[in-house]
């Protein structure tokens, strides 16, 4: 049954990149490769506002047919060493999903990182403020001191307000680049007391105190909430560990979950249930603070 499976799918595969050829040579050249062109500027132009975002100077480019290259190399290795069409395509499905979760990663952890920061830096600002300096040389001064990755935003602030950008749109840009709530009450709070005629200095001041309650707060609950995740985690990639240290004991009755078609639907069962018990112990360790 699954050897039949497989030779349709080879033949659907095969009649489909014909079809597709058809089209390229009669006619529909111009189309399909205005298609094929536009679809890849929106991938590298995506990439590009991303490695802006995290001030990372390097081609989108590169990125992009790097993943490329690591699809086709990585799924080949796969159906060379499985040698399931199944397990191969999943794999692959896989691996489209693999960079999006990679960026989204490194953007909250940068953003954990700002957050950490904030209060330091707000706290240095209040300080050269009640100094006597302006605002835009307190902002100057901290964004020389703060280490990256808010150092790097304050700079780019400081530039911005130099080349004649006001602060308040300066200050908006950066809540879109750092879409955190911190960032957001801390810029709208900076904003208002300007318009409104307010201590600036005890506003900031409150506002860096404020902020480094909440993040000692946050990281109480992640200190509790630590063990539940941990063990979600583990409890989820047991089953994958016991079934590989099975299939080396026992290759001839664990083959069968990878050449039948009774294995294909408990695979599937399997992992359908073991993501969605991860996904509700993420959901119940995740306390929003």
């Amino acid at each position: 049954m699954v050897d039949i499976l497989i030779i349709v799918s080879l033949v659907l595969a095969g009649l489909f990149s014909a079809a597709t050829m058809v089209l390229i040579v009669f006619g529909s050249s111009d189309r399909v490769v205005g298609m094929t062109k536009l679809m890849y500027r929106r991938q590298v132009d995506r990439a590009d506002t991303e490695l802006k975002d995290m001030f990372i100077t390097a081609s989108p480019g590169t990125f992009f047919w790097g993943n490329v290259a690591v699809f086709v190399v990585v799924t080949g290795l796969v159906e060379l060493l499985v040698g399931s069409f199944l397990i191969t395509s999943a794999v692959g499905a896989a691996l489209l999903f693999i960079p999006g979760i990679f960026w989204a990663r490194m953007r909250n952890k940068r953003f954990k990182k700002i957050e950490e920061q904030l209060p330091d830096a707000f706290m240095m600002i209040a300080s050269s403020l009640q100094s006597g300096a302006s605002i835009a040389v307190a902002l100057q001064t901290v964004a020389k001191q703060t280490p990256v990755p808010f150092g790097d935003e304050l700079s780019l602030l400081v530039r911005k307000t130099q080349v004649g950008v006001s602060l308040d749109d300066a200050l908006v840009g950066m809540e879109k680049r750092v879409p955190i709530d911190s960032v957001i009450m801390a810029s709208s709070a900076i904003r208002i007391s300007r318009e409104v005629g307010g201590n600036l200095i005890e506003t900031i001041s409150g506002m860096a105190e404020t902020l480094r309650t909440k993040f000692t707060m946050e990281g109480k609950i992640e200190s509790l909430t630590a063990q539940g995740k941990t063990q979600g985690i583990f409890m989820s990639c047991l089953p994958l560990l016991v079934g590989v240290g099975l299939y080396f004991i026992d290759p001839t009755s664990m083959s069968k979950l990878v050449s039948t078609t009774a294995g294909y639907v408990v695979l599937t069962i399997m992992a359908l249930m073991q993501a969605a018990g991860y996904m509700f112990i993420r959901k119940i360790t995740n306390i929003d603070s």
